[in-house]
């Protein structure tokens, strides 16, 4: 579990890289996930960061209810995720966060799953925030490989989450390999 809490670790940094890349005028710039703009995918990840201390305290879904709906960002938004990215952080780093049940819209699960849904998604987001005002791409490549391992055995879609893989040749990357698993195009 130490191995999953450190990989978190860094898919957090590599998502805290590109907010922090995030200038004035990028904030409207479009990106890879076409419903949304730099801001909207920035709040998307602050909110599921708003999620992780409820959660891991064994709140369910509707004790939560709407609390985080709408923009988390507010006026400062790289200093708002960096706020709730800390604080949940902080929550997967508590005693036993890695024990417990987590009480998710599709049901119960263990907090490994949890914990790795969300570096999933901080990793490929990431990749998606780099694209999308033109910054470093790579991701780290322990992470990438780890990542990509996982994902293979999700069933993931094609759905209402991704669009179907994308193809990529025999001697693509392991983050080549990640990225296209969710129907983007490396």
């Amino acid at each position: 579990m130490a191995r999953l809490i450190d990989l978190h670790g860094t898919a957090l940094e590599e998502f805290d890289r590109r907010v922090r890349a995030v200038g004035l005028t990028d904030w409207a710039r479009p990106t890879p996930c076409t419903d949304w703009d730099v801001h909207d995918l920035v709040n998307h990840l602050a909110t599921e960061q708003l999620w992780v201390p409820p959660l891991l305290g064994g709140a369910r879904m509707e004790d939560v209810g709407d609390r985080f709906d709408g923009d988390n960002l507010g006026e400062e938004p790289a200093a708002s995720w960096a706020v709730v990215s800390r604080e949940a952080r902080t929550a997967w780093l508590g005693l036993s966060s890695l024990e417990r049940t987590i009480h998710l819209s599709f049901g119960d699960v263990p907090a490994e799953v949890y914990l790795w849904q969300m570096t999933f998604d901080l990793a490929v987001h990431a990749w998606d925030l780099a694209r999308a005002i033109g910054a470093d791409e790579a991701l780290d490549p322990d992470l990438a490989k780890e990542l990509h391992a996982w994902a293979s055995d999700q069933d993931f879609g094609p759905g209402q989450m991704f669009d179907a893989p994308s193809p990529v040749g025999p001697d693509a990357t392991a983050q080549d390999r990640l990225i296209a698993l969710t129907g983007r195009t490396p």
